[in-house]
């Protein structure tokens, strides 16, 4: 482990990945006592691990937290790479094995998996594929992305022709970003309290790709298929979304600009198990990141879930 660029109590692990071809980073905050276990948190699209508040809430609660950054995102991101690219959403499968992995070689019995946004619907996936392997105790996510926040032709014809433009052409660009209202909802350099890496984590975010958003809605069309994830699984969400905007305004800062929030719930029960479904009132995208008090009560309602 070395240091990490979130502080000296923070540490990164190198994960070499697709046969060293690309590699992913483990980033690990300790608990002064850690009581409780484990817990890993994977990260959305256009995004990486930053979020030190939530490593030190549950640090002061007995877990030691991980994060990892997935190849070719935040601090794994290489020269030369495209930025947050992949063509099979189930390759993202090596790098939370080896970090499953080494939190069980640091003694931990028992491993919570949080996932945001994409990182839900990673995360899930993975916990449906190693159901029988007992990795994982619970699933916790948050407002992850189970389909497209899209009109309905585009969730139908729109996706076939996606399907075949990624298999053909993978690099071709559908839209060069995702238009700025989320990020400046969160940067402190506009209108949110958050600091990140702009590098890692643009206020556009990055150019979307043909063969990585069929890559993503072949893991939608798996999940509404139904999923059998075999631990207690919590997923969060806001209570209204704000889609489409074209430029900042208040409502951006009480609402999923991201996802439609009927979406989660409506796929959420295809996760199989014991689900429970929570809105948070007053949510942003990244619950984590929404105002003191709305983050305040998502804490509340992952803890409550976690001592149950």
């Amino acid at each position: 482990m070395t240091a990490d660029v979130l502080g000296a109590d923070f540490e990164t692990r190198a994960l070499p990945v697709n046969g060293g071809a690309a590699t992913a980073t483990l980033v690990r905050h300790r608990a002064p006592q850690a009581s409780r276990g484990a817990i890993l948190y994977v990260h959305g699209w256009a995004d990486y691990f930053f979020q030190r508040h939530v490593a030190e809430h549950y640090a002061a609660l007995g877990f030691d937290f991980y994060g990892v950054d997935l190849r070719a995102y935040g601090r794994s991101l290489r020269p030369g790479e495209t930025p947050n690219f992949i063509t099979d959403i189930t390759d993202y499968f090596e790098e939370l094995d080896s970090a499953a992995k080494l939190v069980r070689e640091d003694g931990h019995a028992k491993l919570v998996v949080m996932g945001h946004s994409t990182g839900g619907l990673i995360t899930s996936l993975w916990a449906h594929e190693r159901r029988a392997d007992q990795v994982l105790d619970a699933l916790v996510l948050n407002s992850p992305w189970f389909d497209l926040a899209e009109p309905r032709i585009m969730q139908t014809v729109g996706t076939a022709v996606v399907r075949g433009a990624g298999r053909l052409s993978p690099k071709l660009v559908i839209k060069p970003g995702m238009g700025p209202v989320y990020g400046e909802s969160i940067h402190r350099d506009h209108h949110g309290e958050w600091d990140f890496d702009l590098k890692w984590k643009p206020i556009d975010a990055f150019p979307v790709y043909a063969g990585w958003l069929r890559a993503i809605r072949i893991g939608h069309a798996r999940l509404h298929a139904g999923l059998d994830v075999r631990v207690p699984s919590l997923v969060l969400r806001s209570d209204a979304s704000h889609l489409h905007a074209k430029a900042w305004s208040e409502r951006a800062m009480v609402t999923d600009t991201v996802l439609d929030v009927e979406h989660i719930e409506r796929w959420a029960p295809k996760l199989g198990g014991q689900v429970t479904s929570l809105a948070i009132a007053g949510g942003m995208h990244d619950l984590f990141l929404s105002a003191e008090p709305v983050r305040d009560r998502t804490f509340a309602a992952i803890d409550e879930f976690l001592d149950r």
